[in-house]
């Protein structure tokens, strides 16, 4: 069983090399992009009304008749401000595994030039390369899970809006 006061984050870092580096800077962007959008979201519940006024806004700025698609039209033009990078979080959940999968490769190659150089006389030639290869998987997958789980709970929160504010706009026309 592995002790966890005696793991050093640090460590595992400098051992996962440039890859858990890039992989610590795509989870800080995301995670601050995911703060910010979960204030922009909550915020935007609030903000009903002025979304309604602006929907009705664009339909009768537009000079479109009531219209199924022209309300669509309306909402979607709404939402799309809210949709605002929802895409880089969805970029950094699906790119992370791929760049765990990178650092696994490399890993592996590692290992096997060190197998190659020293033969397989000592296990801890080619461990480096196994542990590498290790590292970045487990990293990319600790960035991805969390960035997939938020953009999928975001595309609920943006649906959920979007809905109110078509029934909203549908009352009020």
């Amino acid at each position: 069983m592995i002790d966890i006061t005696q793991i050093d984050i640090m460590q595992y870092v400098d051992r996962g090399g440039v890859i858990v580096t890039v992989l610590i800077g795509l989870n800080i962007l995301g995670f601050t992009i995911m703060l910010w959008k979960l204030m922009v979201l909550f915020w935007a519940r609030y903000k009903k009304e002025k979304m309604i006024k602006r929907a009705l806004e664009f339909i009768h700025k537009n000079n479109q008749d009531y219209s199924r698609k022209s309300l669509q039209n309306a909402i979607n033009h709404q939402a799309k401000k809210l949709e605002f990078g929802l895409g880089t979080i969805k970029i950094i959940a699906s790119i992370a595994p791929l760049l765990g999968l990178l650092g696994t490769v490399v890993g592996v190659l590692a290992a096997f030039d060190a197998i190659g150089k020293h033969g397989l006389g000592d296990p801890s030639v080619f461990s480096a390369g196994i542990s590498v290869a290790l590292i970045t998987t487990v990293a990319g997958l600790i960035v991805a899970i969390p960035h997939y789980i938020g953009y999928n709970y975001f595309i609920g929160l943006l649906d959920s809006i979007e809905l109110k504010l078509e029934k909203a706009v549908l009352e009020k026309l």
